[in-house]
């Protein structure tokens, strides 16, 4: 390769090298102060604010901050309505030498692409966006630091150059260490060069067919200077320099929250960061802006310095298409979960590149509408169909899906109809949450009828209890199981889920107010109860709560039918039988109390209470097998399914 650029170059190789550590030094530095001519207008049109601080980002590009400093907080807006700074001039300046020292760079290494960006910075020194004073337009700003399609800018220049620059390096590179393009290493530098191609490398198959990752290792002065072109995305390229066991980081973006993730992913280093409030003045707009972020890690030894060189390369393939990514997951959970959710992919190293593949949003399209076209409506949100953990959970499943079928060589019809599983598991999951709901209902109804029971039970004893103090929890049981069964329905019209659970919820807050009823009438009998009497009711009251445990086992069994496991669909069968018995043994036992209160001879008040404190409780046993033939309904569809 060398021999090559020898033949094509001359001698000029022999000072390329140092041109493009200028050059790339240059546009460290002309992004500095096009940030700072970004700053100082915004200070400008927003005096009350904060001026934006770009001590960190001067430092790391060997720019004094002073300067600038004074410049921004010195900006304001004159009475002609332009953009006065104490320093402007030389600002600008120094943005066209660091403009022209990055073209000397290009025109040593490809003398066409040099050429072509002399004549673009003479076309805009002709329309007098170069023009030195101390005043300028805001419109100038946009101009200058702008990153628009339609209109070149001296931000656009600034970044091709960067381009053919790290292209160029590319070209004379010495060699190549671990994947990255070196030239004019020391010995000392291959082991940061080596650990930072080690995180690279271990990512870099998650971009599948995209573009980009390639890297550029050079000597520039007393730094290594390591840079990645990350994606094919203007503005989004990350440079880093190692000065001995110092490692500072520039990475610049288009996307403020992209750039906000790419920082959180290195919370676990002690890494210090500036940069990620920036905001453009009233007069650029926020797809002219760009964002300059620099880090700072100082490592206490070679290796502390080297896993942080490894995870900065390890992370750069989860920036490649993550706001497109965001932008989709957006449509189907909030914007936080969305961002949580690339997150948790990044750190689980899963990413999004797979997903949007193998089709993104058609992917998870064609699942709803094959899996669940009645359930999820079309455009509505996952988080509102399945709820938010629920959905989170499926999409963190369709994201592994779609990596491991696209490594594993998978057609996309077979990774769909995974997802398209995994989102059937979810929404059975959706009942099985619901069907918890109906559990809760029927544990307060296994409270209500203990609590009569013990009344019952003491009455034989001749104990009489607080009448009222049963009728009152009675009362607070019941209110609470009717909150519970509003909840279940809101959630049930909400995730669209089987009818058939509705009509559980119906019987279980049926069996309830025949519960309560009964103890409402049970603090009206007589105290003196006799207590062949109380002994039938007591009996028939644990046939009640007998049916209640069955209702709950076989409920639970129901719960679990859904994944295919058919020891339970046979208990919850069998738990429905079991409820039949148990009222028919509760007609038996009404029936019996019925006789014994005809042939006795109780008093009025007695027989009365006793034959409505019966009829109560049986009409409760009547709902649990109402819910009993319900349950074996919603069990064959299941197994039908």
């Amino acid at each position: 390769m060398k021999s090559q650029i020898i033949k094509e170059l001359g001698e000029a190789d022999i000072l390329l090298p140092s041109l493009i550590a200028d050059g790339l030094a240059a546009n460290d530095r002309v992004k500095v102060r096009m940030s700072a001519l970004q700053a100082a207008a915004q200070h400008a049109q927003a005096p009350e604010q904060r001026p934006t601080d770009l001590s960190t980002e001067c430092r790391a590009a060997r720019i004094a901050p002073a300067d600038l400093a004074s410049l921004i907080g010195g900006a304001h807006r004159t009475a002609t309505g332009r953009l006065a700074a104490p320093g402007l001039a030389a600002l600008i300046g120094d943005i066209e030498n660091d403009t022209r020292a990055m073209i000397r760079a290009v025109n040593a290494g490809r003398s066409s692409e040099g050429q072509s960006a002399e004549r673009r910075l003479g076309t805009m020194q002709r329309a007098g966006l170069l023009t030195i004073g101390d005043e300028i337009d805001f419109t100038r700003v946009a101009r200058l630091t702008g990153a628009q399609e339609e209109a070149d800018s001296l931000h656009r220049l600034v970044m091709d150059l960067h381009k053919a620059l790290n292209r160029i390096a590319a070209d004379c590179a010495e060699d190549t260490l671990d994947g990255a393009h070196v030239y004019g290493l020391a010995a000392d530098d291959k082991p940061a060069v080596v650990a930072f191609m080690r995180g690279l490398n271990a990512t870099r198959a998650l971009k599948f067919d995209h573009p980009g990752l390639d890297t550029m290792a050079t000597r520039a002065g007393e730094r290594l200077l390591i840079q990645n072109d990350i994606g094919t995305t203007d503005a989004h390229v990350m440079v880093i320099a190692v000065l001995g066991l110092t490692v500072t980081v520039n990475y610049t973006d288009v996307h403020l929250a992209r750039a906000k993730f790419f920082v959180r992913l290195f919370d676990g280093f002690a890494a210090i960061w500036s940069g990620l409030d920036r905001h453009t003045g009233t007069n650029l707009a926020d797809e002219n802006a760009f964002y300059l972020v620099t880090g700072q890690f100082q490592g206490n030894t070679a290796q502390a310095r080297d896993d942080f060189l490894t995870a900065l390369g390890a992370a750069l393939v989860f920036l490649i298409d993550w706001n497109k990514a965001r932008k989709l997951l957006r449509t189907w959970l909030s914007k936080d979960d969305a961002i949580r959710l690339l997150d948790w992919a990044a750190r689980n190293r899963i990413g999004h590149r797979a997903f949007l593949e193998l089709g993104g949003n058609e992917l998870l399209g064609a699942a709803v509408r094959n899996a669940a076209p009645h359930r999820i409506g079309f455009g509505e949100r996952l988080d509102r169909a399945l709820g938010r953990t629920a959905a989170v959970e499926f999409l963190k499943a369709a994201l592994r899906a779609a990596t491991e079928g696209l490594q594993a060589g998978r057609s996309v019809r077979l990774v769909r109809d995974q997802i398209e599983a995994d989102l059937v598991r979810h929404l059975d999951r959706a009942d099985g949450a619901l069907l918890a709901i109906v559990t809760r209902q029927l544990g307060l109804a296994h409270d209500l009828a203990a609590a009569l029971n013990r009344d019952l039970s003491a009455l034989q004893s001749g104990v009489s209890g607080d009448r009222k103090l049963l009728a009152a929890r009675a009362s607070r049981i019941e209110q609470k199981a009717d909150r519970i069964a509003i909840e279940a329905r809101e959630e049930i019209t909400r995730l669209k889920a089987e009818p058939l659970i509705a009509q559980l919820v119906d019987r279980v807050e049926e069996a309830v107010d025949e519960l309560e009823q009964a103890a409402f009438i049970a603090s009206l009998a007589p105290a003196a109860m006799p207590p062949t009497l109380s002994a039938a009711l007591a009996e028939l009251c644990k046939v009640a709560i007998g049916g209640i445990e069955t209702a709950a086992s076989g409920l639970a069994a129901a719960a679990e039918v859904p994944e295919g496991r058919r020891a339970d669909s046979d208990d919850a069968l069998a738990a429905v039988l079991r409820l039949m018995d148990s009222e028919h043994a509760a007609d038996a036992q009404e029936r019996a109390i019925t006789a014994l209160v005809f042939t006795a001879g109780f008093d009025v008040a007695t027989s009365l209470s006793g034959l409505e404190l019966a009829r109560a409780i049986e009409r409760a046993t009547d709902r649990l097998a109402s819910f009993g033939h319900l349950l074996r309904q919603y069990i064959m569809i299941d197994l039908a399914g």
